[in-house]
């Protein structure tokens, strides 16, 4: 009898274990596998990392000291229990079961394995509380748990990725006349990379990283998956959130042209400053070869505030700026998009339309032309590709809905400039003006502030405004009040759900609701 009680408590044990693991895996995954960001994460989210009801582990803790059979029964009934209560919310990005995933999981439950063979040792000699005090401790502390398997592992991880990066280092170098092209920046760099695939499409076999494949691992994988030798220009987008991300992306593609299209204040939790980000976003300019060329925004002026350690070519781009090798003018708006002239430092000059939405949609433009140009492109050659471009997914994505509201998806991301660019589109746009939002994170000590002064900034251009989460949002409520905003016009929605049945609900006649920033998992109140 006692037997059986042991098996069914290790099953109910193993129940919890394998829920909490895929989550904490599910964390660590999203947090790019890095133990200081995953920790990081802990830290902010200890309400469910340690929860309440995870008193109950006490339970058969106690029962254990009166008896075996007591105990036994409580902590399987404790763990069926903490099962079938566990926290179900909707996932925004599914866990991936990756190889890396796979042997991650192996090597925690290896360790969770230990922990159960350790207690059955102890059984004889010191009766049920060890093995329960072992099972509610580990189960408390599965978080951890994944902590020390993803340490473990790191070694045989590094090895796995090292010959990753030289297999993807070997296609690259083979490839003789690929042409390559490295894009970085704070945001618009998703945007330009694929603009300047249309563009550079229409005339060659262009390759480019997918979907959101920014980091070291993502090019390596998209040059080892999918570069072919058929492939004339390969375009690597470059993401970073610490010093020294974009060199190791542009030691591995050896780019000849590095492209910036801004730089601001993001991820400074990591970053620290935004010194630091120029010089990180800056490392795609000073990797350059001697006869590369550099593309730089120079409107932007954290862009030009900044000397990289580099004396090769620079070609610029701009609407505002003077002395520019590529500019913007005469750009009007209207229902059915934008139109501007482009004109070079020779005096050529070119007349563009577009579907797309915004100024920074100008400048994500203007990136592109400029490297058409450099790949020996005529202005004249890309008014086609340039009037059949589509907005990236979520940004700026305008999708008209089949009843009265319209639309305007920019939340793949925010921060501090596209976000008063986002608002601005809403605010040239006629009808009842409505912004949905969690707000902007990841911006360290100023996170407060900018997200206050943004809401400000968006109290003049909105009808309405409906903040995504109680506690996230409290900067954007603080800032409303400055504002003077009336409280009539505002609404703090619990979750997303929430906030899109208010949207519904307030809609008028003619609405066009911007849709700014969708927080990840990570950031799930």
């Amino acid at each position: 009898m006692l037997l059986t009680l042991y098996v069914l408590l290790v099953i109910a044990w193993i129940l919890p274990v394998i829920a909490k693991t895929v989550k904490s895996v599910h964390m660590l995954q999203l947090n790019s596998y890095r133990n200081e960001r995953y920790l990081l994460w802990i830290s902010r989210n200890k309400g469910k990392v340690f929860q309440l009801r995870d008193v109950l582990l006490l339970v058969p803790i106690v029962l254990a000291l009166v008896n075996d059979y007591a105990g036994s029964i409580s902590a399987i009934a404790v763990f069926v229990l903490l099962y079938l209560v566990r926290s179900k919310s909707a996932e925004k990005k599914k866990l991936v079961y990756t190889p890396r995933v796979k042997r991650l999981l192996t090597t925690t439950f290896i360790l969770y394995g230990v922990f159960l063979l350790v207690g059955i040792v102890m059984l004889g000699t010191f009766g049920l509380v060890p093995l329960v005090l072992i099972f509610a401790v580990t189960l408390f502390a599965s978080f951890y748990m994944l902590l020390i398997a993803n340490t473990v592992n790191l070694p045989i991880e590094k090895q796995i990725n090292e010959y990753y990066f030289k297999d993807a280092k070997r296609l690259i170098q083979s490839s003789k006349d690929l042409k390559v092209i490295g894009i970085t920046g704070s945001y618009g760099k998703t945007s330009v990379k694929h603009f300047m695939h249309d563009v550079l499409a229409s005339k060659y076999n262009v390759l480019m990283t997918p979907e959101s494949f920014n980091t070291k691992l993502g090019v390596t994988r998209t040059i080892r998956e999918k570069l072919k030798p058929y492939h004339e220009v390969f375009i690597a987008e470059m993401g970073a959130k610490q010093q020294g991300d974009v060199e190791e992306i542009c030691e591995l593609v050896d780019q000849q042209f590095g492209i910036l299209t801004a730089i601001g204040e993001q991820h400074l939790e990591t970053f620290k400053s935004l010194e630091n980000i120029k010089k990180t976003k800056y490392e795609i300019i000073e990797t350059l070869p001697q006869d590369g060329i550099g593309i730089l925004n120079k409107d932007d002026e954290n862009i030009m505030s900044y000397k990289p350690d580099y004396s090769g070519k620079i070609v610029y781009y701009g609407i505002d700026a003077s002395d520019v090798d590529i500019k913007a003018k005469d750009i009007t708006y209207s229902n059915k998009g934008m139109d501007f002239t482009v004109e070079l430092k020779s005096g050529e000059s070119e007349t563009f339309r577009t579907k797309l939405l915004g100024k920074h949609n100008v400048y994500n433009i203007l990136a592109s032309v400029a490297i058409g140009l450099q790949l020996g492109m005529k202005l004249s050659e890309m008014v086609k590709p340039i009037r059949g471009l589509d907005a990236v997914s979520h940004r700026l994505e305008l999708k008209r809905t089949s009843g009265n509201i319209t639309i305007i998806d920019d939340s793949f991301n925010s921060n501090p400039v596209g976000s008063k660019m986002a608002v601005d589109v809403l605010g040239s746009m006629d009808g009842f003006k409505m912004l949905v939002t969690p707000g902007m994170i990841e911006l360290g000590d100023k996170e407060y502030d900018l997200n206050k002064h943004w809401a400000t900034y968006a109290a003049e251009k909105c009808d309405y405004i409906i903040l995504v989460g109680k506690k996230q949002t409290k900067p954007l409520q603080d800032g409303l009040i400055e504002a003077n905003y009336p409280e009539s016009q505002y609404y703090v929605a619990h979750d997303l759900q929430d906030a899109i049945q208010q949207m519904h609900k307030v809609a008028k006649e003619k609405t066009i609701v911007l849709l700014e920033n969708d927080l990840p998992d990570t950031f799930n109140e």
